[in-house]
């Protein structure tokens, strides 16, 4: 069976996908995706600096348009649609790897993407997938991938997963995962487990994520390694899977323009087939694509530059990143924050800060940045070394 369970990097090994006939690209995200503004509140706690800059902007808000800043009620979305978001995906496993390409889109708590793509001829067979956000312990959330949910019910799941949202409860969460377990033909995956993504403390993250395995760990069939979380991360999660005895399962978890920088390689025809190959067969073999050798910050700093970035060519009311972004008006609805600016136009100071981020990615910028922040310790730690020398 070890040899089922393989992880390999395309820059090390070229004919790593030489055996295999499909590649499959697991979470990503489209402009679908509703993402929280909440880790630009958090940034004051974290970095003292930064306190003063937002606490000017949340003067300013007050002042000039009546409407108090609301990090927890506002989000921003990804800019690409549900059918670019696929083609890049696609187009990555199909013209760098030269297999066939399976797709697996997980946007944030809504199935929206995958069914409007079922109205499309080239994507007619993707499956209805989520990435779902279930709090756990009062304040914490774990992000699960629900992969390859029936169509005609996956409204009803989604109404399932929102009512246990609004009122979370660790025996109904056990529940709705064994009732998911049933269905064979469904892939439950713990997307970036080790990640503290809520900033409750290391020790506490981990214990929180201890407490939902101990109750859990039967009905998940992988855990993830990220593709945009660092590899001392991703080691961690590795640890975590020897542990629980649970198979390792790619996940690019793309918000911008990069394709996912892993994907599984496989032999199935089929999406059906993949999860079979990973619940009945323990089958899994994870490739890290070329990008995730780049700097880790640098790739940060990419998706970032592409989620502020003018597309002047995309539908109306996503060709800014003030479209992308919504907030609360003065009577609590939700608008895009483009249609909240006097006279239509975004405040100087919100301009300033989005072109010094935008003067980043320019080639004499970014080819700094990228020397600054190359670390052959952090490749050699992606090649799977335990130790450094």
């Amino acid at each position: 069976m070890a040899g089922l369970r393989r992880i390999s990097y395309l820059w090390q090994e070229p004919d790593a996908a030489c055996e295999s006939s499909t590649a499959v690209s697991l979470h990503s995200h489209t402009n679908q995706s509703r993402e929280t503004l909440d880790f630009l509140a958090n940034l004051g706690n974290q970095f003292p600096v930064v306190r003063p800059i937002l606490a000017l902007y949340e003067r300013r808000s007050r002042e000039r348009y009546g409407v108090p800043l609301n990090y927890a009620a506002a989000y921003w979305t990804p800019p690409l649609t549900p059918k670019l978001a696929f083609d890049l995906e696609k187009g990555q496993i199909e013209n760098r790897l030269g297999l066939l390409p399976l797709v697996s889109i997980t946007d944030h708590d809504t199935i929206a993407a995958p069914m409007l793509l079922r109205t499309v001829a080239s994507a007619r067979h993707i499956p209805v997938s989520v990435e779902w956000s279930a709090p756990f312990g009062g304040d914490q959330a774990f992000h699960f991938g629900i992969h390859n949910l029936p169509s005609d019910s996956g409204a009803a799941w989604m109404k399932i997963f929102e009512e246990y949202t609004a009122n979370p409860d660790k025996k109904r969460l056990t529940e709705i995962l064994a009732a998911l377990h049933e269905m064979p033909n469904v892939l439950i995956v713990f997307n970036h487990p080790c990640w503290d993504l809520y900033l409750i403390g290391k020790d506490k993250a981990a214990q929180r994520v201890r407490d939902f395995l101990s109750a859990n760990h039967t009905f998940l069939h992988a855990f993830e390694l990220n593709g945009l979380r660092p590899w001392r991360e991703n080691r961690a999660v590795r640890r975590l899977a020897q542990q629980w005895g649970k198979l390792l399962i790619s996940g690019g978890d793309r918000h911008g323009r990069e394709p996912n920088g892993n994907v599984n390689l496989s032999n199935a025809s089929s999406f059906t087939e993949f999860v079979h190959e990973i619940r009945c067969e323990g089958r899994s073999h994870v490739l890290f694509m070329p990008q995730y050798a780049q700097p880790w910050k640098l790739r940060i700093l990419q998706s970032t530059l592409d989620a502020i970035r003018d597309y002047p060519d995309f539908p109306l009311g996503s060709r800014r990143w003030d479209d992308r972004v919504w907030h609360p008006d003065a009577d609590g609805v939700l608008r895009p924050a483009s249609q909240l600016w006097l006279a239509g136009q975004a405040p100087k100071l919100f301009n300033l800060v989005v072109k010094s981020i935008l003067l980043m990615g320019t080639r004499p910028v970014s080819g700094g940045l990228r020397l600054a922040w190359s670390d052959s310790r952090e490749l050699r730690f992606a090649l799977g070394k335990d130790t450094i020398a």
